[in-house]
């Protein structure tokens, strides 16, 4: 059958309010989402407070070292419990002081013995599906959501494959970005590298070798490989001997938030986007190193990234998101070649299809 060039979203999909209270209530509801680093959670009691899809949650270690989650409110009348991040014997309510096991049980309640009829191991607070991948945790809020190895096949055994190490590493630096413009777009833009030679130069020739760079979908993970520039042109030393991985590129962006980034030397760093509204999202960006100790090349690095890759991509998702509200744009057709590499569009009809597929489908 003869057929036509795949053409991009309308921009109704980026530029809706509605489009993004069904993702709310829908897409980021019940997918996997980043919530932190087991880092923040080294003894029993230790708890962080974050938010998915409009939700407030907390994640904590109880007293046997179980990592749990659970929604941020009291079962009595609906205070919040937690704030920020701390250490918790129990989990006392600030309101009537309701108080919970780290289990989430309820432990007591002033004068809730004067219930007739009351039966408190009735009361628990709600909790929600954990994972704890290579260290990072990640939460969804539907309690039947297929484990993360199904959604994201293989992404942990190559994870560990390039950073052996993972497992020992922590954070050392996060970079929050505000981009105006919405989540679709940034990731988008971080999903095809058909731009980089001409808007990234630095990544471009003192990083990776951009005409061997691909993006290929496993699962709902698309993952990106490339080679590492000639060493006398990186912009920071490579160990080419410290690991079979040592110079290459790769990353593992797991739908719809989130992504693992190796680059050349076995340096982890990660992208989670936070959407705060129809056109404005918050990428976090996070640096680590072994145990989390200072590292002057990582700084540096992160440094030298936050001015060049991050700071271009500002201009040009913004750009973007301006030319969505414009009355003459027309979607165009994708750059879809079937040999694939840097100069085709492959993984975004992927994408798209999966952004539509949770619209439409919701």
């Amino acid at each position: 059958m003869k057929t036509g060039p795949v053409h991009s979203l309308d921009a109704h999909y980026y530029t809706d309010p509605q489009i993004y209270r069904k993702e709310l209530e829908g897409l980021l509801a019940t997918t996997w989402q980043f919530a932190g680093h087991e880092a923040w959670l080294q003894k029993s009691g230790d708890y962080f407070c974050f938010e998915i899809a409009g939700q407030n949650l907390f994640c904590l270690r109880d007293q046997d070292g179980v990592v749990r989650a659970f929604y941020n409110v009291c079962q009595h009348r609906a205070h919040e419990l937690l704030s920020d991040a701390g250490n918790a014997r129990l989990i006392v309510c600030p309101y009537h002081a309701w108080t919970y096991e780290l289990t989430g049980a309820l432990r007591s309640g002033p004068n809730i013995r004067s219930v007739s009829g009351f039966h408190r191991d009735s009361v628990c607070l709600s909790s929600v599906r954990v994972e704890s991948f290579l260290g990072f945790l990640f939460v969804n809020l539907d309690p039947d959501a297929r484990p993360m190895d199904e959604w994201f096949p293989n992404a942990r055994e190559e994870l560990s494959a390039f950073v052996p190490n993972i497992k020992d590493l922590e954070p050392l630096e996060w970079v929050n970005v505000h981009e105006n413009c919405n989540w679709k777009v940034s990731v988008e833009n971080y999903s095809e590298c058909y731009h980089c030679q001409l808007n990234h130069p630095t990544f471009s020739s003192g990083i990776i070798k951009a005409d061997t760079y691909d993006i290929q979908p496993q699962g709902h993970c698309l993952r990106h490989t490339t080679e590492c520039q000639n060493l006398e042109a990186m912009s920071y030393p490579v160990d080419l001997d410290a690991n079979i991985h040592a110079g290459d590129y790769s990353s593992w962006f797991l739908w719809p938030l989130f992504s693992f980034q190796v680059y050349p030397g076995n340096v982890l760093n990660t992208y989670h986007w936070r959407p705060t509204d129809v056109d404005q999202v918050v990428v976090w960006r996070g640096w680590y190193t072994v145990g989390g100790e200072d590292s002057e090349v990582v700084r540096r690095l992160a440094l030298q990234d936050r001015g060049t890759t991050v700071e271009e991509d500002i201009h040009l998702v913004e750009s973007v998101q301006r030319g969505l509200n414009s009355r003459g744009y027309r979607p165009g057709p994708l750059v879809v070649d079937p040999a694939c590499g840097v100069q085709s569009e492959h993984s975004i009809r992927v994408l798209q299809d999966w952004m539509r597929n949770a619209i439409e489908g919701y």
